[in-house]
């Protein structure tokens, strides 16, 4: 994947709103610095860029937003635009992205 992020689009899932309020404070920073990260270089290795198996359409990608790795956070990319579509515990995402 080699694209260009500009933006993105916390409001398109309304998952997405729920679960950052039910993360702790110090997670939220943590997401906030991981998504100016993405906007800044959209395959960052330090966040551990992944793509999904088995989502075509979508094609779903994964970040992990903590430095232990507790934390993820999922989105799809339509053109510069990343729509975010979850953020939880790693389990959580990796059951439901």
């Amino acid at each position: 994947m080699r694209c260009i992020i500009r933006s993105v689009d916390p409001y398109h899932y309304s998952g997405f709103v729920i679960s950052v309020k039910k993360l702790p404070i110090e997670i939220r920073a943590q997401l906030k610095e991981a998504l100016k990260n993405l906007i800044q270089d959209p395959q960052p290795k330090k966040l551990k860029l992944e793509k999904l198996s088995g989502y075509k359409k979508p094609s779903i990608y994964t970040i992990h937003i903590t430095s232990n790795h507790s934390h993820k956070m999922s989105f799809e990319i339509h053109g510069d635009v990343a729509v975010l579509r979850a953020v939880g515990t790693h389990k959580q995402i990796d059951r439901k992205p």
